[in-house]
């Protein structure tokens, strides 16, 4: 799993020693291959050599990517079906990585035709004229790929192709390939095609993919061109009961050869390492603030008051992680005049606190159960207080702590919050019996920053306030105020 991004745009240029006429790709053993033999092979020795068969993919390893490599290993056409933020697209593409690097194809052919293996007239007498004088261009696995995001405007021309009026207007005839302009899928020849949100593309646009299932030909307006395709169509979708939105036709779902169920993170250590793999950090995040969203994100998934059909995205974690650090970076710029003792300015590092802005900016992400409306943020801010409260169990459990409690009795405060620097705050705590314990348990070190140390006390604080052994308070202000006996 993961976060999809699109990929850059940049066409590579082939190596100058391959092959550049049919003769010399003949004298140097090309053998053709389609497709799914090509992924079949590559899968294969990835799996011998030890390799990485599916790099950036987060924890798949033990249940969905077995079934996609059998899949694959089976020559089957797959849709993979799960709620929203499950990396279905990313798994996807990740696909592209198993064709080969550099594959030959007849210069300007539209549908990236083999030299060994020509489809339209045209192509085929071209090559017997040329014969072994053929040239031969070559194209990237990164040019290999296609898709499509399913939408009920989505057109069989779009995907398949249409009649194109001019080239009839010249004088060839309909039925003739050389009229045809040709859709998203055939352009994709010998290539890998996804179609993503399968169920929002309407019934009768969906009826138009059975035959490049099925019989590997399409159809266009009535003509049956007999132009065998060689892909691997992909097709993601999200549960049918949710979006109710569509459905996947039966007999298109039929001629999938493999339908894979995806999921989330099925624990925190997973869901951790997505947060890390994935977040764009602007700032320093602890291990332990990072901790807290995670057990949040799933605290979020499995809450009553939360549409268990419409699942937590895996980037409801991820934004959260990143909103944190933006929290941080905010708080370092606005007292950026104010120095350091040490005399430099405030380094952006977040604390617990930081995860409070998350509840309103994040609340768009999470589909609530219809009775639960008007009590959004409290139902977050709730999760999030479990979440702290959980974390902080977790790595302090055992720990004495009465020093941290002995620094607001008689009446005394300690006040922290999105403009307390961390020099302050340490001022305010001073020197504290158990925090060197309390920094190792964190994973802090031995000489951590005054930063770190404030983030680390800030959270002792919180859990404290959460396990009932201190007082808190919220000013109008938005500072916090530590005090008295919870």
């Amino acid at each position: 799993m993961g976060r999809v991004t699109a990929p850059t745009p940049v066409i590579p240029v082939p190596p100058a020693d391959l092959p550049g006429t049919l003769g010399a790709l003949r004298a140097a053993g090309h053998q053709y291959r389609t497709v799914k033999q090509e992924l079949r092979d590559n899968l294969l020795a990835r799996m011998r050599s030890g390799e990485a068969r599916f790099p950036g993919i987060v924890g798949y390893d033990d249940s969905v990517l077995p079934e996609v490599e059998r899949a694959l290993l089976a020559g089957h056409d797959m849709v993979l079906l799960g709620e929203r933020g499950q990396g279905k697209t990313r798994l996807i593409r990740a696909l592209g990585a198993l064709l080969d690097e550099w594959t030959p194809v007849i210069p300007g052919s539209v549908l990236n035709e083999h030299p060994m293996h020509p489809l339209t007239p045209a192509s085929r007498a071209q090559v017997a004229e040329a014969g072994d004088d053929q040239p031969v261009g070559w194209l990237h696995r990164s040019m290999r790929y296609g898709e499509k995001l399913a939408t009920p405007d989505t057109s069989v021309g779009d995907l398949i192709g249409d009649v194109d009026p001019i080239r009839i207007a010249q004088g060839r005839t309909l039925g003739d390939p050389e009229t045809i302009h040709f859709g998203l899928v055939p352009r994709t020849n010998r290539g890998i095609f996804a179609v993503n949100e399968l169920p929002d593309l309407a019934e009768r646009i969906q009826v138009a993919l059975l035959n490049v299932l099925e019989e590997r030909d399409i159809q266009v307006r009535g003509y049956q061109l007999r132009l065998p395709l060689d892909l691997l169509l992909v097709a993601s979708a999200n549960p049918e009961d949710y979006t109710n939105r569509g459905r996947i036709i039966t007999p298109l779902k039929d001629r999938f050869g493999a339908e894979i169920r995806t999921h989330y993170p099925v624990d925190l250590d997973l869901e951790l390492d997505l947060i890390r793999q994935e977040a764009d950090l602007v700032a320093a995040v602890p291990e332990h603030v990072l901790e807290v969203l995670a057990r949040f994100a799933r605290a979020v998934r499995e809450s009553p008051s939360v549409d268990p059909r419409s699942g937590v995205s895996a980037r409801f974690a991820i934004a959260a992680a990143e909103t944190v650090a933006g929290a941080a970076l905010r708080r370092a710029g606005l007292l950026a005049a104010t120095a350091t003792p040490e005399g430099r300015p405030e380094a952006a590092v977040a604390r617990v606190g930081d995860a409070v802005s998350v509840t309103s900016t994040l609340r768009g992400k999470v589909e609530f159960e219809s009775g639960e409306e008007g009590r959004e943020i409290e139902i977050l801010a709730h999760l999030l207080r479990t979440a702290t409260a959980e974390t902080f169990r977790a790595h302090l459990s055992g720990l004495d702590l009465s020093g941290f409690t002995a620094l607001v009795e008689d009446g005394a405060a300690i006040e922290t919050g999105e403009l307390v620097s961390a020099s302050e705050l340490l001022r305010q705590v001073g020197t504290v019996p158990g925090l060197a314990k309390v920094l190792d348990r964190l994973g802090l070190g031995d000489a951590p920053t005054p930063e770190e140390a404030a983030a680390a006390v800030e959270f002792v604080l919180e859990g404290l306030h959460l396990t009932r052994r201190l007082g808190k308070d919220v000013t109008d202000s938005g500072r916090t105020v530590y005090g008295g006996r919870g």
